[in-house]
């Protein structure tokens, strides 16, 4: 078994939670989301996260405005909606009740 395979794969488990998570605090422009999920290494491929934009847009989760550049196209700023707040929300207390259960197991000898 790689173990390379299974870090990927954990990450992209955990990615939908973080960008639902960082764009909560804000407005966001995706080069933004792109930095920070880059500083914490929970994002190894820019092409994997547009299309994970465009499904949380297509699931009503979150929504963009595009709004004019002086140096360049129109940028798109992405935030949440009130049923991705409610999705993150569930999402949250999921993540919470894993943590705690995986400490339970790791924790033990």
């Amino acid at each position: 078994m790689n173990v390379a395979n299974t870090q990927i794969q954990m990450r992209k488990g955990l990615l939908e939670f973080c960008v639902l998570h960082i764009i909560s605090r804000g407005e966001v422009y995706t080069s933004d989301l792109i930095e920070e999920l880059t500083q914490v290494q929970m994002i190894v491929v820019e092409g994997t996260l547009y299309p994970l934009l465009n499904r949380l847009k297509s699931a009503s989760l979150v929504q963009y405005r595009w709004v004019e550049s002086e140096s360049g196209p129109p940028r798109k700023y992405y935030s949440i909606t009130e049923e991705g707040k409610e999705f993150l929300g569930t999402l949250s207390d999921t993540w919470t009740s894993l943590v705690n259960s995986t400490i339970q197991i790791t924790s033990k000898n």
